[in-house]
């Protein structure tokens, strides 16, 4: 950490930044909008109207969406695409891709199949090649450095693209397999039992949190303490002094009475089937043992295959058909799983991560055009603490009344009653407090009424934002992270130490550092430098909530996971248990104490370790207010908000479907020129992005390519039948994938993002 940043409003920024972009060069999309289309199309201003000239736009149309169809043949023939594709979704393959590659284009053959897999094929292309998404080589993991001894933004392109991938297996996988070896004979006898976690022990009752105690005996008593999940019923009866019979039989009751888990549980990690072989050589039993090794390395064979088979799509599609045949035989289920099912994330048994080689350093220039961010940073800041002050509240009111029912409180039984956690009704406080929010920020912004762009500088509402927003941090320990998305605005790297550049702010992930995520620590070339960064935010321990594997709610997998948890860090296991019973400061909920000191609610561990009670809930209330920052009043249409260098709001228009009627046109023709003159009578750009709430992720349009307008056409009508009356909203892209500046070793140029973390000095910090 040589470049310590400090910005305005008490907030430093980590020394080390994640690089987010696609795998394929920008220019890709920008192949799809025939030349001179746009130019011919604008000659009809007044809508397409019967005649010889429209007839030759027509042909001149047909003949420009042939060719256009060729080209999204090319790209669909590209061994990468491919390979992006199988990674994604390898049914798409044999379904669409191929059947599109054996199509000959021609005005007479653009029926409705072709013209489906035409936009099945540009819609994976615009996510390759725009969206910075992090998932595979298509969306490699990048990183970046600080350096305020450089002047500018500087590329180090690397020697390829991709630096390094791997090949992990998705934890249900691995889940799935473990049920199967557990559920063989003599497996059992060897596996080490768990007292769960919200089941509270005292030395003459068992009570599970919400129910009455359950008397036990001193024998029961002895044989329940030591379930721990690090003892296989033999070193239980060697730790007691009870036969082994004995032992066996008590078991098997305390888990039809839900007072233990003894099956094979993998712990959540980036690589579940180690965790599981880790687990399978505890087993004293040779035959046993070998037979359920031999089981995982049929599956571990075949990872190994598939990571072999890197970017070649043949041997990608082989390799992963394989396996999932082994995987079915093995397991007797299904090796896919569909949409819809219990988690969204990783619906496949395996997915593939990747390192970006480019590398960048970031300079004085960007670092001193970040005060309009420090003030989005202190309003987010503010609405943390709100939600902080109002969830304490919420929490407390339960606290007593368990506390009424069952005098002490341990944390499992509060945890039980503030079911849906953190409590019930927390989404309606916090989009109450991101109303006020904005209701502030526009004061501040003041923008005139049908105003496009509004320019202020920083010098003029420093202490507006100060008024309205600037206090020192509150609440659970990981709010005093921020993570924004910050886009360079600029035509070549080199034009930023000329100051000819603009900032953008993207994203703003609220109370989370985000790159403590298994899928950027895990593709980090030494994650034990950002450790370092942890260390110095939380020089003492922290406690940290043990996380459910999958949660299809919050879109949240074990790629998602916290990873950089530190020996001296507590785990505390509430509901579900997805940690390591052999790891050191692992401790069940039910062994909390909940309690009142000073005036605060706080976790008493059972070594005596104290912590405020709202860090148990950190990551449930990181979820209400994460992507809640959004300055700007959810209208029909705002504008761009620049301050200084900064873009802090993109300009946005927001539409029911019934707004946009060009998409119920049939003719291609004809819908491409309602779609520009709709889009000329608002005045927006060329390019933007789209989100509706009938599509899984915002798309890109570029209303110059009539296949981006078609893919346009049918999410709106999709949205008409599904949901009428619902509001899509369309903002400008900034960049455009015309102003790409992060290089590759061949020159390519790539859209990118800047995802730094922030972290607030003036947050209370440690108990």
């Amino acid at each position: 950490m040589s470049d310590k940043v400090l910005l305005a409003g008490g907030w430093r920024l980590w020394s080390q930044f994640a690089l987010r972009g696609p795998g394929f060069p920008a220019a890709g999309v920008l192949r799809l909008a025939p030349a001179g289309l746009g130019l011919a199309a604008d000659k009809f201003r007044d809508g397409p109207v019967p005649g010889p000239e429209w007839d030759s736009f027509e042909d001149f149309f047909g003949t420009a969406a042939v060719g256009t169809a060729g080209v999204l043949q090319e790209i669909a023939a590209s061994p990468a695409f491919q390979a992006a594709v199988t990674w994604q979704n390898r049914a798409v393959i044999g379904s669409g891709i191929r059947s599109f590659l054996a199509w000959r284009p021609s005005v007479a053959g653009r029926t409705s199949m072709p013209r489906q897999r035409e936009e099945l094929v540009a819609h994976y292309w615009q996510r390759f090649c725009v969206k910075n998404d992090t998932i595979g080589f298509f969306g490699p993991v990048g990183w970046g450095r600080i350096d305020t001894a450089l002047a500018g933004v500087e590329v180090d392109a690397g020697d390829r693209l991709i630096a390094e991938s791997q090949v992990y297996f998705s934890s249900w996988a691995i889940d799935s397999l473990a049920k199967i070896i557990e559920a063989e004979p003599g497996v059992r006898r060897w596996l080490a039992p768990r007292r769960v976690s919200f089941a509270r022990l005292t030395e003459a009752a068992v009570t599970l949190a919400g129910c009455p105690p359950q008397p036990i005996t001193r024998e029961t008593h002895a044989i329940l303490s030591v379930c721990d999940g690090t003892r296989d019923p033999a070193a239980i009866a060697a730790a007691t002094g009870v036969a082994l019979p004995r032992v066996l039989d008590a078991l098997q009751e305390m888990a039809g009475r839900r007072w233990i888990v003894w099956r094979l549980e993998i712990a959540a990690s980036a690589h579940p089937d180690r965790q599981l072989r880790a687990a399978l050589e505890r087993i004293a039993d040779p035959a046993i043992r070998a037979d359920a090794l031999d089981r995982l390395a049929v599956l571990e064979r075949g990872r190994e295959r598939v990571r072999a088979a890197g970017q070649d799509p043949d041997a990608l599609l082989a390799a992963l058909g394989a396996m999932e045949a082994s995987f079915v035989e093995l397991t007797r289920s299904a090796a896919q799983r569909a949409k819809g099912s219990r988690t969204a994330p990783c619906r496949a048994l395996t997915y593939s991560d990747s390192r970006r080689a480019a590398t960048v350093r970031v300079g004085r220039a960007v670092l001193d055009e970040l005060t309009p961010l420090s003030f989005c940073m202190v309003a987010a800041r503010w609405l943390v603490n709100r939600f902080a002050e109002v969830a304490e509240l919420r929490i407390r009111a339960m606290y007593e009344l368990v506390r009424e029912q069952q005098g002490e409180v341990d944390l499992a039984s509060l945890w039980m009653r503030c079911m849906p956690n953190p409590y019930p009704g927390a989404a309606e406080d916090a989009e109450r407090i991101r109303m006020e929010l904005q209701r502030r920020w526009a004061a501040i912004v003041n923008a005139p009424p049908g105003a496009r762009r509004v320019r202020l500088r920083s010098a003029d509402i420093a202490d507006q934002v100060r008024d309205a927003f600037e206090e020192p941090g509150r609440g659970w320990s990981l709010a005093k992270y921020l993570s924004p998305d910050v886009f360079v605005l600029a035509d070549d790297a080199t034009d930023v130490a000329r100051g000819d550049f603009e900032l953008v702010l993207g994203e703003m992930h609220v109370a989370t550092n985000t790159l403590t995520q298994s899928l950027f620590v895990m593709q980090h070339p030494d994650a034990g430098e950002l450790l370092a960064e942890t260390d110095a935010d939380f020089p003492g321990p922290r406690l940290m909530p043990m996380l459910p594997k999958e949660s299809k709610l919050l879109r949240w997998s074990t790629r998602s996971r916290p990873a950089l948890t530190r020996p001296r860090d507590y785990h505390v296991a509430l509901v579900d248990y997805s940690g390591d019973p052999h790891r050191p400061r692992t401790v069940p909920g039910a062994d909390v104490r909940v309690r009142e000191r000073g005036g605060e609610l706080v976790a008493v561990l059972p070594d005596g370790a104290v912590f405020s009670l709202l860090d148990v809930f950190g990551h449930a209330l990181t979820n209400q207010v994460m992507n809640r920052f959004a300055p700007q009043p959810d209208g029909d249409h705002t504008p761009r908000v620049t301050v200084d260098r900064m873009v802090l709001a993109r300009e946005t228009w927001r539409f029911t479907a019934d707004d946009l009627a060009f998409a119920a046109e049939k003719s291609e023709a004809r819908r491409f020129v309602l779609a520009r003159r709709w889009r000329d009578a608002r005045e927006m750009p060329r390019f933007v992005f789209v989100v509706s709430p009938t599509e899984p992720r915002p798309f890109y349009v570029d209303f110059d390519s009539p296949v981006y307008v078609n893919i346009l056409a049918k999410a709106v009508r999709r949205l008409a039948k599904s949901e009428p009356g619902a509001r899509l909203t369309v903002s400008e892209m900034l960049p455009t994938p015309e102003q790409a500046w992060l290089t590759d070793d061949r020159g390519a140029r790539y859209c990118s993002e800047l995802r730094f973390v922030a972290v607030d000095q003036t947050h209370g910090g440690q108990r």
